[in-house]
């Protein structure tokens, strides 16, 4: 699942991990640390190389939080995941000319026009499904059983709150005139005051949107009149019109 990573973190068993062993998982934890992370002082990495302690789990907890890690030690696939792509960040900055002086492979035929990658992205791989799960952690988006559900979801949110335009609207400030809600008729009465005046709000704040999609309608209609309220006259056929 994590085959890729571990192979370029240089791991002695890319192919054979198993997260779920608890050993296996502890020792791989410490060798993240121990190699590539190397957050703590070799003098405070006692409690996370001690695998056997009980205590192993709270260890592993506060080392994620020094770590500011978005996921706690139950989401341990995420958790992976995401320490992993902390190490090759790591590693990549430990050997920056080293991987700046990589050169592309070529292919046979330098005509030809690079592959799309997600042409061959499959949807069903373990490592797809983790990401997607990450994503979706860590843009509090709620789970669901079927990733590509959850995918959709990332990318309306992406689309609607995330986009420059989106930041950039959300980032003006509105500021409106005081409004005095006990001079607004309510219409009909709840039987309690912070109802009738919760209920103001809720009407006031609906006639402003209808104001809005009014705004609109108008702009439409205009747009709509300047396009057949201007004929052209063709002289050869003796008519007004298109």
């Amino acid at each position: 699942m994590f085959r890729r990573k571990l192979t370029a973190l240089e791991y002695h068993n890319p192919t054979g991990f198993d997260c779920k062993d608890e050993t296996e998982f502890r020792n791989f934890i410490v060798w993240l640390e121990d190699q590539k992370i190397r957050h703590y002082k070799i003098e405070e990495r006692g409690n996370l190389r001690n695998i056997a302690s009980s205590d192993w789990p709270k260890f592993f907890e506060n080392y994620l939080q020094d770590l500011k890690c978005p996921f706690n030690g139950q989401e341990r696939q995420e958790t992976i995941d995401w320490l992993l792509g902390l190490a090759v960040r790591f590693e990549y900055g430990d050997h920056v000319e080293k991987y700046q002086n990589c050169k592309p492979m070529k292919e046979a035929n330098d005509d030809q026009k690079p592959a799309d990658p997600l042409i061959h992205l499959d949807s069903n791989n373990p490592d797809f499904k983790a990401g997607v799960l990450a994503l979706a952690n860590l843009l509090k988006i709620q789970r669901h059983d079927d990733h590509l559900v959850m995918l959709k979801a990332i990318r309306i949110l992406i689309q609607e709150r995330l986009t420059p335009e989106a930041i950039a609207k959300a980032s003006q400030s509105k500021e409106g005139l005081p409004v005095a809600l006990d001079k607004h008729i309510l219409g009909f009465d709840t039987g309690d005051a912070t109802l009738n005046e919760a209920a103001r709000i809720l009407r006031l704040l609906h006639i402003e949107e209808l104001r809005e999609l009014q705004t609109k309608i108008n702009e439409a209609i205009v747009a709509v009149q300047a396009v057949i309220a201007d004929p052209k006259t063709d002289h050869r056929l003796g008519k007004v019109g298109r």
